[in-house]
């Protein structure tokens, strides 16, 4: 790997613009907010302001378990559906396998949390200390 070997921040931040450009493409805007941890073989994505105007919509007119119930129904088979995309866009830049995604969205805040279970914890050279 030596020289072109990224940092743990690198790695987050090209999580970030990779699942940006991924909510942007699938789902038809992108978080308002958007920050990626790398904790050992796990790597968390958070989102915030993802809900469309629609989504926010929906969930307002329905009674608010089915709204809610709804829009996870929908968003999951979304992610479910664009899975092999966001699989392949991790393991690109980890150079890591995704064994699992697990997703979650709060209906009340516009939350979205996105987590990928990885093979092994990636590698990463280590930021210089100044």
């Amino acid at each position: 790997m030596g020289v072109d070997m990224k940092t743990q921040g690198e790695i987050e931040g090209a999580i970030c613009e990779g699942v940006a450009r991924f909510e942007q493409e699938y789902m038809g805007r992108g978080p308002k907010d958007i920050h990626a941890h790398l904790l050992g073989d796990l790597l968390v994505v958070r989102l915030q302001g993802v809900l469309t105007a629609a989504e926010q919509q929906l969930v307002k007119s329905l009674t608010p378990e089915k709204g809610r119930d709804l829009l996870k129904q929908v968003r999951t088979h979304l992610v479910e559906t664009a899975r092999p995309v966001m699989e392949a866009m991790v393991q690109e830049i980890t150079g890591v396998k995704v064994l699992s995604v697990h997703h979650d969205i709060s209906t009340v805040t516009g939350e979205e949390v996105v987590l990928f279970t990885l093979a092994a914890q990636p590698f990463f050279r280590e930021t210089k200390k100044k």
